[in-house]
């Protein structure tokens, strides 16, 4: 298998080459202007006055060399990707207005955030009203499969839960996830379709919306449809999912990484360590990033420690059950087993977020590591107040993962990743930020 894998990745090259050779030798020396807001490629750089033929052609002249995996390129937003990017930056939406879907979802934070809140979760739009979950990245959208059951591995007999948006699958498009925040109380408080309908209405990107979706605004139901719609192709389109990390050059074989970040690499992928690529996959040999989103979709009961930031957690009888609360009746995911289970998110940006699990208990990325590691081992560095897996009711602790790596290990023995490992998995992790959010990643 891996030999013909070698092969098909060696014939892909041979045609890439193949391609760019040809397109070489007909290439015009006009070229047609690049459109706003693209990126240009390889070949739409100057050559000077000559084409890349006749400088081939000149004696002496050395050919232009050849790259047979082209550079990556995003491209412009569409017209309809734009009236949903209008949308997701509208604050007049939420009531009262001030609040957008960006304001959670920040784009300097690769499309996280939690609108100014420091407890781990999201600050609404009203005074004294927070989300009841971390607001996760929206990028890589596009690769959620839906909400399902299916065999993790080939040798289970049980299928797992997989799939859906959201934290425990809520909905299995952009466009059905969106009434969510829009209409929850604690989120942006809308009252209405119609009072949504009423403000699309009155945006200053009225008419695009119209023209991408004749006759949305006729009725509040087509009015929200086209709502759904027009956030879903900006949230899936190529702009969401760029691949621009350093890990996606590192797979292109454009770069390397580091001495550190090889080790941390090690260590994630390594049963004896950090077993993360178990639910957060990654093919290192794939020159295809897509193959590589860093998650499974999954779902795991990790047994995170409460946060006792937010405050409807000074309710002790209040809790997040995550999977089992989730009331879709097509797929039914209701029974106690799953309580306490949530969706493995992609690692991509990782490190830029502010807030980490669920209920955003963690606010470093190496704490997050290090609680993988030490859970089990050490228990008492992150349930001090009580008994283990203390953000569930007694009656689910026993849902809590402890038989996967590096899980499975008992408390007083010796962790699977030491301080050094920790800290190069924390130095790869790093390299999952696209190229836009390295900035705030050197901010933090």
């Amino acid at each position: 298998m891996a030999s013909s894998k070698r092969w098909l990745s060696l014939g892909r090259v041979t045609v890439c080459v193949v391609l760019l050779v040809s397109a070489l030798g007909c290439r015009k020396q006009a070229r047609e202007p690049v459109p706003d807001g693209g990126v240009a490629s390889a070949f739409d750089r100057p050559l000077g006055s000559q084409s890349a033929s006749a400088l081939a052609a000149r004696p002496g002249a050395a050919a232009p060399p050849i790259d047979p995996i082209p550079p990556h390129t995003v491209p412009p937003l569409t017209a309809r990707e734009k009236v949903g990017q209008s949308i997701f930056f509208d604050a007049t939406l939420s009531n009262p207005p001030g609040t957008s879907c960006s304001s959670c979802h920040e784009p300097g934070m690769a499309f996280s955030g939690n609108n100014g809140s420091l407890s781990g979760v999201a600050r609404g739009s009203r005074p004294a009203h927070f989300a009841r979950r971390n607001a996760p990245s929206v990028m890589y959208l596009k690769y959620v499969p839906p909400f399902h059951f299916a065999l993790e591995d080939d040798d289970d007999t049980a299928e797992s839960p997989f799939g859906g948006l959201g934290w425990s699958g809520r909905a299995d498009t952009v466009a059905e996830f969106a009434r969510h925040p829009l209409f929850d109380a604690d989120e942006m408080n809308g009252k209405s379709d119609a009072e949504l309908a009423g403000k699309l209405r009155a945006a200053p990107y009225a008419a695009d919306l119209a023209r991408e979706y004749p006759g949305a605004l006729e009725t509040p139901a087509s009015a929200m449809n086209a709502l759904g719609e027009a956030l879903q192709a900006f949230l899936t389109s190529a702009t969401m999912s760029p691949f621009t990390s350093k890990f996606d050059d590192f797979l292109r074989h454009k770069v390397e990484l580091s001495p550190l970040e090889k080790k941390g690499l090690s260590a994630f992928e390594n049963r004896a360590k950090g077993a993360c690529n178990h639910c957060h996959l990654m093919y290192e040999h794939s020159t295809r990033p897509d193959s590589s989103l860093f998650t499974t979709y999954v779902y795991d009961a990790v047994g995170v420690p409460r946060n006792r930031a937010i405050v409807a957690n000074a309710d002790p009888k209040r809790y997040d059950l995550g999977l089992c609360e989730r009331t879709q009746k097509t797929v039914p995911s209701s029974d106690p087993k799953w309580c306490g289970s949530f969706r493995v998110p992609s690692l991509r940006n990782v490190a830029v977020r502010q807030r980490f699990m669920h209920n955003g208990v963690f606010s470093k990325l190496r704490d997050v590591v290090a609680f993988y590691a030490t859970r089990s081992t050490s228990p008492d560095l992150w349930y001090p107040h009580g008994a283990k897996f203390d953000d569930l009711p007694g009656r689910y602790r026993g849902n809590v993962n402890t038989l996967s790596f590096p899980y499975n290990r008992h408390e007083g023995e010796r962790p699977p990743l030491d301080d050094a490992d920790i800290d190069a998995i924390v130095a790869f992790l790093e390299t999952l930020t696209d190229e836009p959010y390295r900035s705030a990643l050197a901010a933090k």
